[in-house]
């Protein structure tokens, strides 16, 4: 594939702890984007889009009525995104994306993982201007004309569009989103999006030697074990 994407499905978590952090997760930014832009999924397009990946990563709806019903009451947490760049094993880069309601220690903990694999943490823009802020839209079919042609009819830049698999991989900006999301649900009866969200995608991939690729896999597990991280972004290939 020409263009690389982290499919969270594949990486979901096995254990029950990791379920458990994963589901945490999605509760979190559940509640945020719901509490920011209304608990209505028809007049929230993100919350909408939100709750179908997180349904389909498995997540049990009691997590996500939850998170809807504490969104509803108004107070709560404050949660700030808070995102962080850095440098892995022979110059790797990775984009760290937080909700925080104490930047200071999501900053603390997140330069710790990065000061005790021996990676350096940057200044932001560092690594970011190395990514394009995508949304990725993949789903069955392999008639790639007619799906660039329903984008381009929707005036949706489309970034880079290819087939894989049986699957048709859609690149757009992020936003126009939900605008290139409508033109394929226009264009197409009844279809299902394996992937539907927005990403960093990097524009160049490194490939690491074994030792490493261990320090790497050390860092992405401590990224992944802090509360305040939501998504990790790199340009890593596995």
């Amino acid at each position: 594939m020409g263009r690389a994407y982290q499919n969270r499905k594949d990486s979901m978590a096995k254990t029950s702890d990791a379920k458990a952090r994963v589901y945490s997760r999605y509760a979190r930014e559940i509640y945020v984007t719901a509490k920011s832009g209304g608990v209505d999924p028809d007049g929230n397009l993100a919350l909408r889009s939100l709750i179908e990946r997180a349904k389909k990563d498995q997540v049990p709806t009691h997590v996500i009525d939850k998170a809807l019903e504490k969104a509803k009451g108004g107070g709560g947490e404050d949660f700030a995104v808070a995102r962080y760049e850095g440098f892995g094993p022979a110059g790797s880069q990775l984009i760290v994306e937080c909700l925080t309601d104490n930047p200071n220690r999501t900053f603390g903990d997140v330069r710790q993982c990065f000061t005790k694999t021996k990676c350096k943490l940057g200044t932001p823009g560092s690594v970011s201007h190395m990514f394009d802020h995508s949304a990725i839209l993949v789903f069955g079919g392999e008639d790639v004309d007619a799906a660039l042609e329903a984008l381009m009819l929707a005036d949706v830049d489309v970034t880079d569009i290819e087939t894989e698999d049986d699957k048709i991989i859609a690149f757009v900006p992020h936003t126009e989103h939900f605008k290139a999301k409508q033109a394929l649900q226009d264009a197409f009866d009844d279809i299902e999006f394996d992937v539907d969200e927005v990403q960093f995608v990097p524009q160049t991939s490194v490939e690491l030697g074994e030792e490493d690729a261990a320090l790497f896999d050390k860092l992405l597990d401590m990224l992944n074990y802090l509360d305040d991280v939501q998504n990790i972004y790199h340009n890593v290939t596995t």
